[in-house]
Order: structure tokens, then C-alpha cells, then sequence
């Protein structure tokens, strides 16, 4: 689905992995970082079983395991360029990522999130 002929948050978030296979080369940490599949519509079943097995809302899209600057790795709340925005659940998760001692980041777009990236891995 496109909002203003911009790429919908799954082409931007396919994007940005497609850079970080290419980036590996110069920054090897990239192969540790994954998406973590808690959005998209479930029916009701299926979404009782996710919680059962863990699925909490508001956690971040996209997490980078590696520690730099005094944090213990890097979330990033991937949303599309225009027309995202971030939920009060997903507010509140932020936080306490933070108060942990975590780096956590929303970004709009591929190229914000490349940004973030690249300057957390280089400091």
C-alpha cells in the first residue's frame, strides 16, 4: 500500500536489509541485525497464540545486538517516510528499552534509519 507514492514501511524496511547484506563488508556487526515480526493484522486465534508465545506490543521493528557508546545495542522503529507514526504502546516500550540502557531510534525512511545505523557502528 503506498501513502503519497512513498514506499510502504515493508519496502523501506526490505530496502534497508538489502544495504546491510551490501554493508557487511565494511561493518560485519550488520549480519547480527534482524527484524523482530511483531506488526501486521492477525485474526484473533493466531494473535492469542503469538501472545501466548511471547509477541509483545510496541516492541521496535529492527534490532542491531552490538554494543557501542555505552549502550547495549540498537533499536530502530522503523516507519514509513510519510504518514507513520508512533503508538502510545510503542511509546512506553521505547522508554523502557531506554531506562535499560538500550539505543533506540524511530526512523522515517530507509535513509534515516542507514543514518543511525552507520553512526552508532562508527561512534
Amino acid at each position: 500500500m503506498q501513502y503519497n507514492n512513498t514506499p510502504s514501511e515493508d519496502v523501506e524496511q526490505a530496502q534497508l536489509f538489502a544495504w546491510a547484506a551490501y554493508a557487511s563488508g565494511k561493518y560485519p556487526e550488520l549480519a547480527l541485525m534482524y527484524h523482530i515480526p511483531n506488526g501486521g493484522k492477525r485474526g484473533k486465534a493466531e494473535a492469542a497464540r503469538f501472545k501466548l508465545q511471547g509477541v509483545k506490543a510496541g516492541v521496535p521493528d529492527i534490532f542491531l545486538p552490538c554494543a557501542r557508546g555505552g549502550y547495549h545495542g540498537l533499536y530502530i522503529e522503523l516507519k514509513r517516510v510519510k504518514g507513520g507514526r508512533v503508538s502510545a504502546v510503542q511509546e512506553e516500550f521505547i522508554k523502557a528499552l531506554r531506562l535499560q540502557g538500550y539505543r533506540v531510534e524511530v526512523c522515517f525512511g530507509m535513509v534515516q534509519a542507514r543514518e543511525v545505523i552507520v553512526e552508532y557502528l562508527e561512534g
